[in-house]
């Protein structure tokens, strides 16, 4: 397969023309359409300019991490921790996904012009010039740390910042374009959030909290080849080598099926080290048993219907797993 010859970075593409300059005028902003001099400046409302920035931020993603960040606080602590602690965690979460996110963005608009999943982005779109994601990818980024570090505690501040440079640096400018295990290894980043809000609370990490990074961490890749299988067009047209891109869609139904079970075993591991309750293990083999048929029936039946019924039910799945992991530490311990 012909892969990318050249980073996204270094790709400066002639239809990022609009650049969002903080000129105000009666709540907007005067836009020139184009770098030469003589061409007309057109008025933004601002809060579209505010929209096009948070939408680089990818708030879909983000607010399924800040969820699963609260959830380990509360498991840790056995309930809420003081408010003030959880606003500053998750401040600093959000501005850390939000600064992974832009970032990420930036590197890839090549790729997110060609597929028709992200072709609305805000750089692709042209709502944002690509230095000024950049720059607010990377004052997020400053800002969650200085905002973990002094509300929170200095390790939560070095484990986003740690999961900022592994999703951009590792996963984005190297896995991605380069492998079919892009998202199985890139998993590990979507997975410590529930890490910064352990740390939060305790300062330190255990073996409930490594376990809770894995449930996430094997949870990815079903997730995300579920997705993968519904636009392998997309990654083909980018030359992106996901797994069902390389390998095909009946490699890629046969990887989700055997990760499911996979995932339902590593579930059950919180309750065989006694740190989940009995509650807790009926709702993680419901829930993963769910998962598992659904798995099975995605490898027997070849349309797509049932990996979109899939790629649904996953983001169900982790949310629900993780509030009966919060009902049963509450509840019962």
């Amino acid at each position: 397969m012909k892969l990318l010859h050249r980073p996204a970075w270094m790709k400066i593409s002639p239809a990022y023309v609009l650049p969002i300059v903080p000129t105000t005028h009666g709540g907007t902003l005067d836009v020139p359409v184009a770098g030469d001099q003589g061409v007309p400046v057109v008025s933004v409302p601002l809060r579209q300019v505010i929209s096009a920035y948070i939408n680089l931020m990818k708030p879909h993603v983000t607010v399924l991490l800040l969820g699963i960040t609260v959830a380990a606080m509360v498991i840790v602590h056995g309930s809420l921790p003081a408010l003030g602690l959880v606003i500053a965690t998750l401040l600093g979460g959000a501005m850390a996904a939000g600064s992974a996110n832009c970032i990420n963005c930036y590197i890839d608009r090549d790729i997110d012009q060609v597929m028709s999943r992200t072709q609305r982005r805000s750089l692709p779109a042209g709502r944002v010039q690509p230095r000024q994601a950049l720059l607010f990818g990377f004052a997020l980024g400053i800002g969650s740390f200085l905002v973990l570090t002094l509300f929170v505690n200095l390790l939560s501040a070095v484990l986003s910042a740690a999961a900022i440079v592994f999703y951009v640096v590792v996963y984005t400018m190297w896995l991605k374009r380069t492998t079919t295990q892009n998202i199985v290894i890139g998993g590990a980043a979507g997975a410590v959030p529930v890490l910064v809000g352990w740390a939060a609370v305790t300062n330190s990490l255990s073996l409930t909290a490594i376990l809770l990074f894995a449930i996430i961490f094997f949870w990815t890749p079903p997730h995300f080849w579920a997705l993968a299988l519904l636009i392998h067009k997309d990654y083909e047209r980018a030359h992106i080598p996901m797994l069902p891109v390389v390998k095909g869609e009946h490699e890629t139904r046969r990887q989700v099926f055997l990760y499911s079970i996979l995932l339902l075993a590593i579930t059950l591991l919180p309750y065989v080290t006694q740190r989940m309750g009995i509650l807790y293990l009926i709702g993680a083999v419901l829930l993963g048993g769910i998962l598992v048929y659904m798995a099975l029936r995605l490898l027997m039946d070849h349309t797509k219907k049932w990996a979109r019924t899939l790629f649904w039910y996953s983001n169900c799945y982790l949310a629900v797993l993780f509030a009966v992991m919060v009902i049963d530490r509450v509840l019962l311990h």
